[in-house]
């Protein structure tokens, strides 16, 4: 058997995964089993956020790894006090717990949340508001969290304690609020899996005024639009507004399994002693290579996060089989007017790795991408929605 055929046999089928096996790469380039190029324009999803095989991080974890690649929570980790502390100070956060994947750190993200609610309020108060078109993960409870009813199908009954309003809906909102008397608002800035869009800004302020009058805890979700993606070192920060849970994953480990809650000043000492933890949450060699990620997303590079995002809008603005870009910074989706599968297709057949969101081309590039590939793969793309 080969690749494909033993995935098949062996791997259970929970992936419609594209024809291409991928076997090594540099930078943003990745290389298939036929020894084939391809520019990436996805990066796993926006995980490997410095491209593949970048060597500054890869010696950051091997250092890790010839000292120790594991120790349990019930001792300390230098890596993981470094990390926690470039997070805190570069967020004005308290305090961080580390998991595995941002569906753990919105789990952790909940449960801290309907603590606080229950301490503050009394056990009745649990319920979290999200937005409809959300995407949370996909364990039970953050299963619940997202709103949409497609990824619901055959797994209930989910979670209870989780209603869904309409994004950018500030009345429908406010009726909620006024229904519910939630503990907690849980958003995405830029719903990506439901088709990379931004929250309007007068909405994301109605959510936190909101929640302040209310004593509401204001969630936000950066699994995705975190370290750098959207170009700010997190979305919350263009919108102007102070969060009381941040949840990140997927590009602050550069390509290991890593996710953060961080906890401002009404959470920071919610949790305590045994109310949460997790076997891997902080291992030290994916806490080393992420501290290698975060100390290098600095002004410099988001400013050129914003300048290629805008690269690209210039490119693809207007052109023909182009419906409309939404998204920020390196965090784009583009609307076809051909289906978006054959769209991904020929831009698979001229070398360029690109995914979807709905009925959108997403892409996320590494955030230094150089200009020459970024140029060539945008014209791919261009061609291709022609």
């Amino acid at each position: 058997m080969n690749i494909q055929e033993a995935d098949s046999r062996y791997i259970a089928g929970t992936y419609a995964r594209f024809p291409v096996v991928i076997t090594g790469g540099k930078g943003s380039l990745v290389t298939d089993e036929n020894g084939k190029q391809y520019i990436d324009m996805g990066t796993g999803i926006a995980v490997n956020t410095f491209g593949v095989g970048d060597e500054e991080w890869i010696a950051a974890v091997t250092a890790q790894l010839n000292a120790v690649q594991h120790t349990s929570n019930l001792y300390y980790s230098k890596p993981d006090v470094q990390l926690a502390q470039m997070l805190c100070e570069r967020t004005g956060m308290q305090k961080v717990f580390f998991s595995n994947s941002g569906a753990e750190a919105n789990e952790c993200a909940i449960k801290t949340a309907r603590k606080y609610a229950a301490d503050k309020k009394g056990s009745e108060v649990y319920t979290i508001l999200t937005l409809e078109n959300s995407f949370h993960g996909r364990t039970i409870t953050t299963l619940a969290a997202t709103g949409q009813e497609v990824f619901h199908k055959d797994f209930t009954p989910l979670t209870p304690g989780f209603h869904s309003v309409p994004a950018n809906d500030i009345a429908a909102l406010t009726c909620a609020v006024q229904k519910f008397q939630p503990a907690a608002i849980l958003f995405e800035c830029v719903q990506g899996e439901g088709g990379v869009l931004p929250l309007e800004p007068a909405f994301v302020s109605a959510m936190a005024e909101l929640a302040a009058q209310h004593d509401i805890l204001l969630v936000v979700d950066e699994v995705q639009t975190g370290n750098g993606r959207t170009g700010t070192l997190y979305s919350y920060m263009q919108y102007g507004i102070k969060p009381d849970i941040v949840t990140t994953a997927k590009g602050l480990g550069g390509g290991l399994p890593i996710g953060a809650t961080l906890f401002g000043e009404k959470t920071a000492d919610v949790l305590g002693k045994g109310m949460h933890g997790s076997t891997f949450g902080g291992n030290p060699v994916c806490a080393a290579g992420a501290v290698n990620i975060l100390s290098r997303i600095n002004d410099d590079l988001l400013a050129g996060v914003q300048a290629k995002s805008n690269d690209i809008r210039r490119a693809l603005t207007g052109a023909k089989g182009v419906k409309n870009i939404s998204g920020l910074g390196l965090m784009l989706g583009i609307e076809t007017e051909k289906p978006v599968a054959e769209v991904l297709e020929r831009c698979r057949e001229n070398g360029v790795l690109a995914i979807s969101a709905k009925n959108k081309v997403r892409l996320l590039p590494a955030l230094n991408i150089p200009d020459d590939l970024l140029q060539k793969a945008v014209a791919v793309i261009k061609q291709a929605c022609e």
